[in-house]
């Protein structure tokens, strides 16, 4: 298994397609437990236009579900592809989110993403957001894989 995928290998593991595929590459992969994700944050990505004129951020939100798509593509890549075929990575919950500083335009977000533990369809994992080493972001969250209708 690669150590790397680049955006079109996400692709193939991910169902989201843009503007909502928001990780462009997926670094360090430690099988079913770590890799790091990298978002690259543009001035004309959606989440920016309007959100704040003049001033854009990119909302907390969508670091979060970047947290969530790079767990995806983590667990999807690691296990057994006839388990995931037909399947969906779907959020259950986000605890202690807590957003350190504003992420803004033209910036390399790092997402620094682990596995915690499994059961069954359900996985709990933990991850911190960086841009040039400054902690922007973390939270933990739970997602299950669910039958693709």
């Amino acid at each position: 298994m690669s150590n790397k995928l680049s955006k079109e290998d996400i692709k193939n593991l991910l169902p989201h397609r843009e503007p909502m595929l928001l990780i462009d590459e997926l670094l360090d992969i430690v099988n079913l437990k770590s890799a790091k994700a990298i978002v690259n944050v543009k001035k004309n990505s959606f989440y920016l236009q309007g959100h704040f004129p003049g001033q854009p951020v990119m909302p907390g939100v969508i670091i979060v579900e970047a947290f969530g798509q790079a767990a995806a593509a983590l667990t999807a890549q690691g296990i057994d592809k006839s388990t995931y075929e037909n399947k969906l990575v779907f959020l259950m919950s986000v605890e202690k989110a807590r957003f350190r500083n504003p992420v803004v335009p033209d910036c390399k977000l790092e997402l620094n993403i682990e596995a915690i533990r499994s059961h069954g369809r359900v996985w709990k994992y933990k991850g911190e957001a960086f841009v040039e080493g400054k902690k922007m972001a973390d939270a933990q969250w739970s997602a299950t894989i669910v039958d693709r209708k």
